[in-house]
């Protein structure tokens, strides 16, 4: 027997009043995660064609960008390296004074309430563009190791306060773990690409970052697209068990159906990475008037909450945060 005409869903849907009641997804300021492109040199500013709105941007025009993070309320940033010289052993990530180091020291004597996480790879630093050492066409894993975890202590030892390694080599979080705490820096959480995808959505990241390989492809260490959700929930459970403290799923849009099952799995912490392709997409669709940007990316960021994410790296964030502080998002 139907329940209608008792039960009327469109009750509670009446009216902004009672839809605000009874909604059960949020965003807000302290979900934000604002990805920074930091490269060498003086006054750089340089757009990014893919990626509207964002920048390379040397040490002098980063302070000017956190100062604007600061400004608008979003609580962490995260940096990525552009460095001025790479070869074949990405000397420059684990560098003293490599520059998301000096970014590191700059950033944090001037805003010491962001909180400043920093991306632990090798691609953007290597000649060839891969996240490991190479040694005749094969993308070593455990050789990587210990250069993984020298950037990472590097990171912290700059002022870090989270360091997040982005490679997926094997056994890479025990590494960088047993570093940090050997020298003094078990404090330092550790935000693992635990369930990192081969994506055809970073292209506009490799463009930001000079980081594309050159032979080859990384489908032989990031994911499949086509595997399976228990093979994700093995590789956070891997993560965690070696000393993770966060799990980051990425990309996001096409993987809400991992963020979940991570989510329901595991009590750590989940963080969504709405990428470079992602954000590439809407903005190209606003500026040719096919989509509402403002009305798309709440939808977007309200799904991967849903999901599970407590979380959310975007590219996205100072629009969405002015658009919280305008009270119209």
């Amino acid at each position: 027997m139907s329940v209608f005409p008792w039960l009327r869903m469109r009750r509670l849907r009446q009216s902004e009043g009672i839809r605000r009641l009874v909604r059960h997804t949020y965003l807000q300021l302290d979900d934000l995660i604002y990805p920074i492109f930091v490269s060498e040199g003086h006054n750089v500013r340089n757009p990014i064609p893919s990626m509207p709105g964002i920048y390379q941007l040397s040490l002098d025009r980063v302070l000017e960008e956190a100062e604007e993070v600061v400004a608008l309320g979003i609580p962490a940033i995260l940096l990525f390296g552009i460095p001025e010289t790479k070869d074949e052993v990405g000397s420059q990530a684990y560098a003293e004074q490599g520059i998301v180091q000096k970014a590191v020291k700059e950033i944090k004597g001037k805003y010491p309430e962001i909180v400043v996480i920093t991306d632990v790879c090798l691609c953007e630093y290597t000649s060839h563009g891969h996240c490991g050492l190479v040694e005749k066409g094969e993308i070593k894993n455990d050789e990587t190791l210990e250069l993984l975890a020298l950037t990472a202590l590097s990171h912290a030892q700059a002022g870090a306060d989270i360091v997040a390694p982005s490679d997926m080599m094997d056994g890479r979080v025990y590494a960088i773990r047993q570093k940090l705490d050997e020298k003094g820096y078990s404090h330092i959480p550790i935000m693992a690409y635990s369930a990192k995808y081969a994506s055809c959505f970073y292209g506009p990241f490799r463009d930001a970052a000079g980081s594309a390989p050159q032979f080859g492809d990384r489908r032989s260490y990031q994911m499949d697209p086509a595997s399976s959700v228990e093979q994700a929930l093995e590789e956070v459970r891997l993560d965690l068990a070696e000393g993770a403290d966060m799990v980051i799923v990425k990309p996001a849009l096409a993987y809400l159906d991992v963020i979940r099952r991570v989510r329901d799995t595991f009590a750590a912490p989940v963080v969504a990475y709405n990428v470079s392709g992602e954000y590439a997409m809407v903005k190209a669709a606003a500026q040719n008037g096919w989509l509402d940007e403002k009305k798309t990316v709440r939808e977007m960021m309200l799904g991967m909450k849903r999901a599970g994410s407590d979380m959310i790296i975007t590219y996205h964030a100072k629009d969405i945060a002015k658009w919280i502080r305008d009270g119209n998002f």
